[in-house]
């Protein structure tokens, strides 16, 4: 028997007001990359020669980005792929923000003297800093010296990063403007200790807008303090892990962009420009367990990180039987994406044709979905208003989430709930104990069919992605499907390739937006060894691209550790992250790539979703 959805006024906007999205967004032409050079002319530099400052900022010309009309306009040659391309640029502007803002502090009259105070003290050592290190000179250097395309770092008896067993909770802040918390990720922290820690990040970032300038982060010691401004609202990441600084800036931008799926940029312009002081927690209060489950996978996750999507292992005969059923009748208006997941990844996806998906979007959807609120939730399907940030932030739209039954009956099909119902679920604590009584294998088969619709007529879609689901059952593809995720067919070990010596690796397909990479075995099946390779791997990714302000991109950044060997290489159709053992020479890491290269591309129909049909 189904039942009206009902709303939860604490959390989303009346549907009935509710904005079909507009154009998809812009395409962007990834950047040329010319052939990597030989082995030969690489060149050996020592690890830790560089200087850092104790505070970094963004200079107060920094470019704007342009809109997203010039985009489109310098992208309208590039054909439409399932996805879209990520720029290689810095992540501190999104969608054309100029990410201007204006320190607002809400605090009484005897507040002013410290927070003077505060701003003379930090001012002093900013300035007694920049007199002890001239970092003109330094950057002259490194400029005659560094060479313009390859990079070796070779560690000796040091550990290159934290020891395995030195990972302490990194922590969150988000705040809005005029200093009121509106989410902070360590429940230990008591109400004082909060507001302190609150009041003194509004102040450090008043401080520096009040200079016209915007603070980026401080280093202090082993402690990197990253922030991130997306007006009305700040972010802040605190870490200790020695990862580059863009890694937390990404985990703070993808907060930002959950935030925004459940209260869209146009609420939160539209609430702030009312009311300065606005307590955003009272919107958000339902919505936590989604920014704790996306923290959670931020810690693993490499697609999200590489701003790419990582699909499901399949044959590709099966994902193609899959997809056909999926693609909607003409009777469905207003069909956006139909998306089939398992194991947190994509198995196909439909879309109208010409018409691509941002990776974001699809990771904040995938994160909605698996959250502990929906997942572990008594109805099997849930109806939730969501806002795609990348596709149109200012509007939402309706994602009707139905997690299909089990072909051994032990599911039954349940009314979907509304997001009132939704919210009631149990939390992200509550929720551990209930996934640990439950078998993993049980768990891994469940298969979500997600249909994100600007439809307003609930009852038609939620009567197709029944039908579909009845389909899939008849034809016995979800039951291959569930067979597959037991049998451990849709994972595959570095042993696969037969690499002498290969560890472990990534491999991104850039036409594609993709990446595939084995299961983490030993010396890496631990969680802090797991950590410390990930930490390697975006330090290469970041050297690579540039994301921490560097002068240059590079094509190959090698890595040598007492551990292990890491190398990332970059070239026009792939880009390859690899762990090895140290004792091989720098030449067994290009052949090893070379090698994942021909492995990949023998497998790519199972490794990757190429030809997804279109509507």
């Amino acid at each position: 028997m189904s039942h009206t959805p009902r709303r939860s006024p604490s959390r989303v906007p009346s549907r009935s007001s509710t904005p079909v999205p507009g154009r998809s967004p812009a395409r962007l032409a990834p950047p040329l990359i010319r052939p990597a050079p030989s082995v030969s002319s690489l060149r050996v530099y020592s690890h830790g020669s560089s200087v850092h400052s104790p505070v970094s900022t963004s200079p107060p010309d920094t470019a704007i980005p342009s809109r997203e009309g010039d985009a489109e306009s310098s992208a309208s040659s590039v054909v439409e792929g399932i996805l879209i391309q990520e720029p290689d640029a810095d992540v501190d502007t999104i969608d054309g923000e100029q990410g201007n803002a204006t320190g607002l502090v809400d605090s009484n009259a005897n507040d002013e003297d410290s927070k003077k105070t505060l701003r003379d003290q930090l001012r002093r050592t900013l300035s007694k800093k920049e007199s002890n290190v001239d970092i003109s000179k330094f950057r002259q250097r490194h400029r005659e010296k560094a060479p313009a395309t390859i990079t070796i770092i070779v560690q000796s008896n040091t550990t290159y990063h934290n020891s395995a067993d030195k990972y302490p909770p990194r922590q969150y802040f988000v705040l809005t403007d005029a200093g009121k918390p509106v989410f902070i990720s360590d429940h230990d922290t008591n109400s004082d200790g909060a507001t302190s820690m609150i009041g003194v990040i509004q102040a450090l970032v008043s401080i520096f807008l009040d200079d016209g300038d915007k603070l980026r982060c401080i280093n202090a010691g082993s402690t990197r303090i990253v922030f991130l401004l997306r007006p009305p609202l700040y972010y802040v990441c605190v870490s200790a892990w020695g990862e580059p600084e863009s890694v937390t800036r990404y985990h703070l931008e993808y907060l930002h962009l959950q935030i925004l799926s459940v209260v869209s940029a146009e609420q939160l312009r539209r609430m702030f420009e009312q009311r300065r002081n606005f307590d955003l927690r009272r919107l958000l209060g339902g919505a936590e367990p989604f920014l704790y489950s996306l923290l959670a996978r931020l810690e693993w996750d490499l697609a999200m990180s590489t701003s790419s999507l990582h699909c499901l292992k399949l044959d590709p005969i099966l994902r193609k039987s899959v997809a056909d059923i999926l693609v909607p009748t003409s009777k469905i208006k207003d069909m956006l994406y139909v998306i089939l997941v398992a194991q947190g990844r994509i198995i196909t996806l439909v879309r109208p044709r010409k018409h691509s998906i941002h990776p974001s979007d699809l990771h904040i959807l995938v994160n909605t979905i698996h959250s502990p609120s929906i997942l572990n939730s008594s109805a099997s399907a849930s109806w939730l208003p969501v806002c795609l940030p990348k596709f149109n932030s200012s509007a939402f739209v309706n994602a009707y989430v139905m997690f299909l039954p089990r072909t051994d009956g032990r599911d039954t099909p349940q009314t979907p709930a509304t997001p009132a119902e939704s919210a009631d679920a149990p939390t992200l604590d509550e929720s551990v104990s209930e996934r640990d009584a439950t078998s993993p294998k049980d768990d891994a088969s469940k298969v979500g069919l997600v249909a994100v619709s600007a439809n307003p007529d609930l009852e038609a879609v939620r009567g197709w992605c029944e039908t579909v689901s009845q389909r899939l059952a008849a034809d016995g593809l979800l039951r291959s499907i569930s067979q597959a995720i037991r049998h451990g067919d849709t994972e595959y070990t570095v042993a696969s390739l037969g690499v002498p010596g290969l560890r472990h690796f990534v491999y991104k397909s850039r036409s594609q937006v993709q990446i595939t990479m084995p299961v983490f075995e030993e010396p890496y099946d631990s969680p802090n060894e797991k950590r410390r390779l990930i930490t390697l791997y975006q330090t290469v990714f970041d050297a690579i691209h540039a994301k921490s302000g560097q002068e240059r991109t590079l094509k190959l950044q090698y890595i040598r550790t007492s551990q292990e060997s890491v190398m990332g290489w970059i070239t026009h159709p792939f880009e390859i992250y690899l762990a090895l053992s140290p004792h091989l020479p720098k030449s067994a890491a290009i052949g090893a790539a070379n090698a994942i290269s021909r492995w990949v591309q023998r497998e790519e129909r199972r490794l990757f979703l190429k030809d997804a049909p279109v509507f």
